[in-house]
C-alpha cells in the first residue's frame, strides 16, 4: 500500500480524534451561504516523504498530478501571477478583471534581488547554489513578503521551501502556514515532490526527502463526514512516476515530461464545499 495513504489516514485520524474545534470562536472563513466555516485543527503537523522509496500520490482517491504540477510550474517556472498562464481554473475566484492575483506567489519568486553571485530571482538563486555551493545551508525561498501583503489577493499558504543536500540526495522542507487537508494536502505534496525531483535531475542529484511542515492543519466542519469515509477506503500501491530524463534545464520541463504509470486509486470526491 502507498505510504502516503498511511500518513494521510494517521494525520486525519489524529485531527479528528485529538484536534481543537473552532466552534464558537470567531473565524474569518465562511461558506457561500454565509455560515461561518469552522474547523477541527492540529498545530504543527510534520509529515516526511522519502521520494527514493515511492511517489507519494494518494490512492484513496485520485490526485490530478498533471494539474497540480501545472500550477507548480506556473508559480516556480513561469513565475506568473496571472490566471491566463494557468491551464486550470482553481485561482479564478482570486483574480481581478485582468486575471491577476496581485503581488502573490509567482510574482514574488520572479522578483530580482542582489545576491553575491549577481542579480537574479529566488528560483535562479536556488539552482545556482545547488550547482555551485550545494552544501550551503542558505538554499531557500520565501514568498511571504510582508511589504506586499496588502497587494496580494490571497496570502500564500505554502510560503517557504528550504533545500538541503546530503551526499547525492536533494531534500526539501516545505513550510505551510495553513492547509485545508481534504482539498489541498496531497495536491501540495505531489507538487513539491515533483519540484524536488525536477531540481534534483537538472542539478545532478537524486531525489531525497520532502518534509512537509503544516502550522495549522485543519478539516472543515462540512468535510468531516467526507474525510471519515475517505480514510476507510481500500489502499493500493503507489503509482510509478518518473521524469523525462532528457530534460537538463528546469525551464524546459512541461507536464508532458511527467510519466505516470500503474496509478490505481479509489473514486474521486465531487463537489467538495470550499470555504471562502
Amino acid at each position: 500500500m502507498s505510504k502516503a495513504d498511511v500518513l494521510f489516514v494517521k494525520m486525519c485520524s489524529e485531527i479528528l480524534d485529538h484536534g481543537f474545534s473552532t466552534e464558537g470562536q470567531k473565524v474569518r472563513p465562511h461558506w457561500e451561504d454565509g455560515t461561518p466555516a469552522h474547523t477541527i485543527k492540529r498545530f504543527g503537523v510534520v509529515n516526511r516523504y522519502d521520494l527514493s522509496e515511492e511517489f507519494p500520490a494518494l490512492t484513496l482517491r485520485p490526485t490530478p498530478i498533471k494539474s497540480a504540477v501545472d500550477e507548480m510550474l506556473w508559480i516556480w517556472q513561469k513565475k506568473s501571477n496571472n490566471i491566463h498562464d494557468l491551464k486550470s481554473h482553481i485561482w479564478d475566484s482570486w483574480a481581478d478583471e485582468n486575471g491577476s492575483i496581485g503581488k502573490a506567489y509567482g510574482y514574488q519568486l520572479g522578483r530580482k534581488y542582489h545576491f553575491k553571485q549577481g542579480e537574479m530571482d529566488q528560483v535562479d538563486n536556488v539552482i545556482w547554489l545547488l550547482k555551485n555551493e550545494s552544501y550551503s545551508r542558505r538554499i531557500m525561498t520565501n514568498i511571504y513578503n510582508f511589504s506586499d501583503l496588502r497587494e496580494m489577493n490571497l496570502e500564500p499558504c505554502a510560503y517557504s521551501v528550504t533545500f538541503n543536500v546530503t551526499g547525492n540526495r536533494l531534500n526539501a522542507v516545505l513550510n505551510q502556514r495553513s492547509q485545508d487537508i481534504l482539498a489541498a494536502n496531497n495536491w501540495n505534496v505531489v507538487q513539491y515532490s515533483v519540484l524536488v525531483m525536477m531540481l534534483a535531475q537538472v542539478c545532478g542529484f537524486e531525489p531525497g526527502e520532502l518534509v512537509h511542515v503544516i502550522a495549522d492543519a485543519h478539516i472543515y466542519d462540512r468535510h468531516v463526514e467526507i474525510i471519515q469515509e475517505l480514510i476507510q477506503r481500500p489502499q493500493y500501491d503507489a503509482p510509478t512516476f518518473r521524469l523525462n530524463p532528457e530534460i537538463t534545464d528546469f525551464y524546459d520541463f512541461t507536464t508532458d515530461d511527467l510519466i505516470i504509470e500503474n496509478y490505481q486509486k479509489g473514486p474521486q470526491i465531487k463537489d467538495i464545499p470550499v470555504a471562502i
